[in-house]
């Protein structure tokens, strides 16, 4: 069997044997199985039982004989409704699907925050709500602010901080006991406007969102690219390219390095070098507006955000030579980004053509919640 063994417990004539070290309902489900001759033994993992060889068990038995019976008619399951969830610091955003990409529904409510168990708990509700109120059941995916670590399947880099150190998916899956796909929110914000967005029908998308931090993600032919270490995309936490001498040795950056290009393009880094280089506090969006209205210190920070913007994209264009580059976040609403910083590429770019797009958005803010739901 899989894993170690853990325990044996005989209800009536029935003998549950399980394995699972990680695994702590099936206890609680075991005590609501009727009493019969059948034995299953079985090793846990997520959803799913997998039997050993010898034994024979039909999926059809656990999903009626394991299941706490409901007060509520069970939604009936649809393969063609896509559920996405997508987890912010302070919102969660969830969205329903049909198989041509056409929203059911989709709400946003605030985000608990105190705990992770809170969190879990929400978003269990949210989804169970959808699957009621729409009368069928579907996949689920779920967009978070973080990675999951290849050797143990827990949450790293997550700036929701009471996501690290936890297995999201399992947490979900034995709530509903189905599976359950989670990924980066930057990956499912790519995902979604390559499938169906601005950046339809590009064989190599690259996206990046700068909003309250920065993030990236990549998508070969619709699949996200996550790589054997699942972090294919952080440009965040690179060095910013080819550094202006002032630019040296960089902020102070919450991965325990300096220079971080998220400390240079960030939303709240926007706001600092303002604030930097004399001026009264401001927000992104109020720093943008005084900029057209032709104040001189405005456009000056916002031309030194371009410059750094266009030296860091130029870096990915070399590596990776994407078909386009879609940008999300906060800061993607500033219209001017997209003529003046490709202009600035020559001379940065390893090339004497560059064809690579900077796009926005199709979906806008409503990407990452429907890239979640499209992990399926």
């Amino acid at each position: 069997m899989r894993g170690q063994h853990k325990g044996e417990q005989q209800h009536g004539h029935r003998q549950i044997l399980w394995t699972d070290p990680e695994d702590t309902k099936l206890d609680e489900w075991a005590n609501q199985v009727e009493q019969s001759s059948l034995t299953i033994v079985t090793t846990y993992s997520g959803a799913r039982l997998q039997p050993e060889p010898h034994f024979r068990y039909v999926e059809r038995y656990w999903q009626s004989k394991l299941s706490k019976p409901s007060q509520k008619p069970r939604p009936r399951q649809d393969a063609s409704v896509r559920i996405g969830i997508d987890l912010g610091g302070t919102k969660i955003e969830i969205v329903a699907l049909d198989d041509a990409g056409k929203e059911l529904l989709r709400h946003r409510v605030t985000a608990p925050g105190e705990s992770y168990q809170a969190t879990v708990e929400r978003i269990g509700e949210l989804v169970e709500e959808a699957e009621t109120q729409l009368g069928m059941t579907g996949s689920v995916g779920v967009g978070m602010p973080g990675a999951i670590s290849p050797a143990t399947g827990l949450i790293k880099n997550a700036n929701s901080t009471n996501l690290i150190g936890h297995r999201l998916d399992k947490d979900l899956e034995a709530r509903w006991r189905r599976p359950v796909r989670v990924q980066n929110d930057a990956n499912c914000f790519v995902l979604s406007e390559a499938v169906d967005g601005s950046a339809a029908g590009s064989e190599v998308v690259f996206g990046v969102i700068v909003g309250t931090g920065t993030g990236g993600g990549i998508v070969v032919n619709q699949q996200v690219l996550s790589g054997p270490n699942a972090i294919a995309g952080e440009w965040g936490h690179n060095p910013l390219p080819w550094p202006q001498p002032d630019e040296l040795p960089g902020p102070e950056c919450y991965c325990g390095r300096r220079g971080c290009v998220e400390t240079f393009l960030s939303g709240p880094a926007f706001e600092r070098d303002f604030v930097e280089t004399g001026n009264a506090p401001l927000t992104a969006p109020e720093i943008v507006q005084l900029a057209a209205c032709g104040n001189a210190n405005a456009d000056a920070c916002l031309t030194r955000y371009e410059h750094r913007m266009a030296r860091s994209l130029a870096f990915v264009i070399n590596i990776l030579d994407p078909d386009c580059i879609v940008l999300g976040g906060g800061m993607s609403n500033v219209d001017r980004l997209y003529a003046n910083v490709p202009e600035l590429w020559p001379g940065l770019v390893f090339s004497d053509t560059i064809r690579t797009r900077l796009i926005a958005p199709a979906h806008g803010d409503a990407s990452g919640v429907r890239g979640a739901a499209l992990l399926w």
